[in-house]
């Protein structure tokens, strides 16, 4: 009698391990999104002193700059737990931005704009900071994705309801590709 007893009290702990085990990982892929979101949040708050900065210079560049802020309006239209949707609507953005960078090639005095170059600087730290939250929301959903759908936890997933992360890709082709060099 006591051993049985004994034994179902090891059971119960165990299950209330890998419960535990399972909303650990669950609040670490919730905290790594917050990180993702407040970084996108920081670069589209960005965006509006870029554009207004490269309008002086380059006016008839309309049509990318009306480009930039019509995704960076949609980007903030995606709701927050769609990870596929904004993952898509941010690397089309990203590539808008990239294009209004390289326009200072095309036109010196914006290049040499002290206002300019401290918006780019911001610009480059952000998307430094973005890469490094994508990589850690994607390690954090890999974590709750094996908890998931690993024997024994994912009994118990299945019981209380514990989904998988979609994680945080790059869903253009274009920017997978290697770039080409030319000297």
């Amino acid at each position: 009698m006591f051993v049985i007893l004994a034994i179902i009290v090891v059971i119960a702990l165990y299950l209330v391990f890998i419960y535990n085990g399972l909303v650990r990982a669950r609040q670490m892929a919730e905290e790594a999104w917050s990180g993702i979101d407040v970084q996108l949040k920081r670069r589209a708050d960005l965006i509006p002193n870029l554009i207004e900065t490269v309008k002086g210079y380059a006016a008839h560049e309309k049509s990318t700059l009306e480009e930039v802020v019509e995704l960076r309006n949609k980007a903030q239209a995606v709701p927050s737990g769609d990870v596929a949707g904004r993952a898509q609507v941010e690397g089309l953005l990203g590539q808008a931005l990239g294009r209004v960078i390289a326009l200072a090639e095309a036109y010196p005095d914006l290049k040499a704009n002290q206002n300019f170059a401290e918006l780019q600087a911001s610009l480059e730290t952000m998307e430094g900071e973005l890469q490094m939250a994508r990589r850690y929301y994607n390690g954090a959903a890999r974590d709750l994705n094996v908890k998931v759908e690993s024997f024994p936890s994912n009994l118990v997933a299945g019981q209380f309801d514990f989904a998988k992360r979609e994680y945080f890709e790059i869903t253009n082709e274009a920017d997978r590709a290697v770039p080409t060099v030319k000297f």
